[in-house]
């Protein structure tokens, strides 16, 4: 064997303990994102099930101002409470939803904003207070359909298991852990794929025992390593130690989202805009899209609109104008966002299936694979492990010095960016080298 011959064998086996210690570590929380993430893509028909009767209406002629909606909802609320949004109905049969949340609520789960930077209050805002209650209103005759508290709504509930477990803040460490070490296992995978990569092609047929759930691992993990690219990276921005290192480089890049000017005031001319003509005034500038409106916190406050779907990330706006005059004082649509703002604009939704059927097709024949390649990881184990051995892949002389300097900078920038991964890492490293100096001893014993 020559040299390079070799040295390719020493990176082999390393990527291969490396992808092994990656499994171990991922697979029993990257099961549970997987069967969680499944269920929460079907959110949209669970929700059409059980909220039809409050999303939608018969449409029956015109429909009344929408203060009326906003009045009814404010005597069904809970006393005391304030208006934080209003959604008016997009479609014919959409219903009212007029958001409340106690004074001072908290923000809740997943908020997030569009903006960065600049006058908070500038900022449209998709998550609500933790405590929020939506009223939910027939725009027809201003009848009240029904409340619902937005940590119970199906899909708030199914976000919350997917990325905590339904468990407070200090669990999401899981999920990203799982993340961070998945992504591991998608680029030593792909390392460990690649020089036969144009003769692998796809499972030969016939293939029966490990030969065959190799083969099935190796194409299934790579045929669908962009789609897990999107997710992970998408999970990623979202989490609490990653997510904040992604932010902090997007920042430093110049890649945050435009912000809105700062101390944007009304004039106080005039007779104010009710919530009918605050509508108005936001359809003649937005796109065609459901609107979510925020009124003034006060008298030279401004009104704000911004999208209330998030499935079309194209007509994303954030639109500000005068509480009395109507006059547009601020506007930025998708040609004002930067390419890390489109780039996470089109990917969390398509990490949620928001983008329609073929959206959540796609997911599930990636969860599916997901769960494949767990299983046929570990059947591959159990066939590969001798009885009374630990089954770790085997290690040649000289395996962790042999990697390229590309590889060294890459793993450095992974564990940049996450954080748990360079934790979690540098304890895997002390096991490593616990494990060489029990060999040796065996070795020198023998």
């Amino acid at each position: 064997m020559d040299d390079f011959t070799f040295l390719i064998a020493r990176r082999k086996s390393l990527y291969w303990r490396i992808h092994f210690w990656a499994a171990l570590i991922a697979s029993p929380f990257a099961l549970l994102a997987t069967l969680t993430g499944i269920l929460y893509v079907f959110t949209p028909q669970i929700e059409t099930a059980l909220y039809a009767h409050l999303d939608h209406v018969a449409p029956q002629g015109a429909m009344r101002p929408l203060d009326a909606a906003v009045a009814a909802a404010e005597r069904a609320a809970p006393r005391g409470w304030e208006v934080q949004h209003v959604v008016p109905p997009f479609q014919q049969d959409d219903a009212v939803q007029v958001a409340f949340a106690p004074p001072g609520g908290a923000q809740g789960e997943h908020a997030e904003h569009a903006g960065h930077g600049g006058h908070a209050a500038a900022k449209p805002k998709f998550g609500l207070p933790a405590q929020a209650v939506v009223v939910y209103v027939n725009p027809y005759d201003a009848r009240v359909l029904g409340s619902l508290a937005s940590s119970e709504r199906f899909g708030n509930w199914a976000k919350k298991l997917h990325s905590r477990l339904l468990q407070n803040d200090g669990w999401r460490w899981m999920i990203e852990l799982a993340a961070s070490w998945l992504m591991v296992m998608l680029v030593t995978g792909v390392v460990l794929w690649w020089p036969r990569g144009a003769q692998a092609g796809l499972p030969k047929r016939g293939a029966r025992g490990r030969n065959g759930w190799r083969q099935w691992h190796a194409f299934l993990g790579v045929a669908l390593g962009l789609v897990s690219v999107v997710i992970l990276t998408t999970g990623l921005t979202w989490s609490q130690q990653a997510g904040a290192r992604i932010r902090a480089l997007r920042d430093v890049s110049g890649q945050a989202s435009p912000p809105a000017p700062r101390g944007l005031q009304s004039t106080e001319e005039g007779a104010p805009l009710d919530w009918q003509g605050a509508w108005q005034v936001a359809r003649s500038h937005a796109p065609a899209i459901a609107v979510q409106l925020t009124a003034p916190a006060s008298q030279d406050d401004v009104w704000r609109a911004t999208m209330a779907d998030r499935s079309r990330p194209t007509l994303r706006f954030d639109l500000q104008f005068d509480a009395y005059s109507g006059k547009p004082l601020y506007y930025a649509g998708w040609d004002a966002q930067t390419a890390f703002g489109k780039a996470t604009a089109i990917g969390i939704p398509f990490h949620r299936g928001e983008f329609g059927w073929w959206n959540q097709a796609l997911l599930l024949v990636f969860g599916a694979s997901v769960l494949f390649s767990l299983v046929s990881g570990w059947v591959m184990f159990f066939k590969r492990r001798l009885p009374g051995s630990l089954g770790l892949p085997k290690l040649l002389p000289g395996a962790w010095t042999s990697p390229s300097v590309l590889a060294w900078l890459t793993a450095a920038g992974m564990c940049a960016l996450m954080p748990l991964l360079l934790l979690s890492g540098s304890l895997l490293m002390l096991l490593e080298l616990g494990l060489a100096r029990h060999g040796r001893r065996r070795r020198l014993a023998r």
